[in-house]
């Protein structure tokens, strides 16, 4: 490969493994960017406790249904839905359904930086 070439990087979900059901790609440790992704898959009745960052976070639905807090506003969602979360506003969410909720969710920050409560999502 020449050195005018683009690069990629890749990697497995386990490679990234956050906790036993959610992946983590800090963007700024894997490729230099400034972008970090969660894969995210709850099982039915789990959730995320609400939690803040100091930057947006864009949500993406794509299998199951889930209930979203952020904020004062509850919103339920179904597969191909996106919902963004303004920086600092305590957000969480529930999985409502009989399946796991499969999620992704893109972090405007090349590290991780996540304060959470202790309080649910509704």
């Amino acid at each position: 490969m020449g050195t005018n070439e683009p690069r990629f990087t890749q990697l497995d979900l386990a490679e990234i493994a956050f906790s036993p059901i959610a992946a983590l790609w800090e963007g700024g440790k894997h490729a230099g960017t400034e972008t970090s992704i969660f894969v995210v898959k709850t099982p039915p009745g789990g959730f995320v406790h609400l939690h803040t960052h100091p930057y947006s976070e864009t949500f993406v639905l794509l299998r199951g249904r889930g209930r979203w807090t952020a904020g004062d506003h509850v919103a339920e969602l179904e597969p191909d839905a996106v919902l963004v979360v303004p920086p600092e506003t305590p957000h969480g969410f529930r999985n409502i359904g009989d399946e796991p909720l499969l999620v992704v969710s893109v972090h405007e920050s090349g590290t991780l930086d996540q304060a959470f409560t202790e309080e649910e999502p509704a």
